[in-house]
């Protein structure tokens, strides 16, 4: 089967029933295959049929779960943030605003994509690069990155607007990794348009009690 580099309209599947313990591992293994090869050699390292013979699956195995490099990768940012979100449950941000906190859950999420570059800049390269064919992909993205960020705000029960906010921050944060990993943006850059951004929630949220309990001044 020849390696598809782009994802085809015709690979849209329908919903699929929960993983065997089995398939599981199975996946984790391509996921982790997927990572590596990225990290030493960035987007284009990422073969089909290497990542099959680095996982040890068959090469239409690998295609029955990712139909195409796109989906694999963008699948790859969506495990990565998975991980980072339970770094971020066990050590919470610290800061005594919904603004500071999120500034500071993206600035953590930050630093772990810049110890990869390589990784991060194909993960971003594929979501970029995602279409239709890929939107449950894309959608567990944002889901997961939604849910990063109203972690970080205490915020259980957000309004439009709030909502709202956090998409806008989630594309300010999408827009800074591109541009630093093009070399057009530096850590300082990057840094005061995330703390910027993240003022929106606390002008959406002006009675939201402090979520780490009562201040002492």
């Amino acid at each position: 089967m020849p390696a598809r580099s782009k994802a085809e309209p015709s690979s849209v599947r329908p919903p699929s029933a929960p993983l065997t313990e089995r398939q599981e591992a199975r996946r984790r293994r391509i996921l982790h295959a997927s990572a590596e090869l990225a990290c030493r050699g960035g987007f284009d390292a990422v073969q089909m049929r290497e990542v099959a013979e680095s996982s040890q699956v068959a090469l239409g195995t690998l295609y029955r779960y990712f139909p195409s490099k796109v989906h694999l990768l963008v699948a790859t940012m969506q495990d990565q943030l998975e991980h980072l979100h339970g770094t971020l449950r066990r050590r919470p941000p610290t800061g005594d605003s919904p603004a500071e906190r999120v500034a500071e859950t993206l600035m953590r999420a930050f630093r772990a994509l810049r110890r990869d570059p390589q990784l991060a800049d194909a993960m971003v390269r594929a979501l970029t690069f995602a279409d239709r064919s890929v939107s449950a992909e894309v959608d567990q993205v944002s889901r997961r990155t939604t849910a990063i960020i109203l972690d970080a705000t205490g915020l259980t029960d957000p309004t439009p607007e709030q909502l709202s906010a956090i998409r806008v921050i989630e594309h300010t944060w999408h827009a800074a990794l591109i541009t630093w990993l093009s070399g057009r943006a530096s850590i300082a850059q990057v840094k005061t348009d995330i703390e910027t951004v993240c003022r929106l929630i606390d002008l959406t949220a002006p009675d939201t009690p402090d979520r780490s309990g009562p201040t002492h001044r």
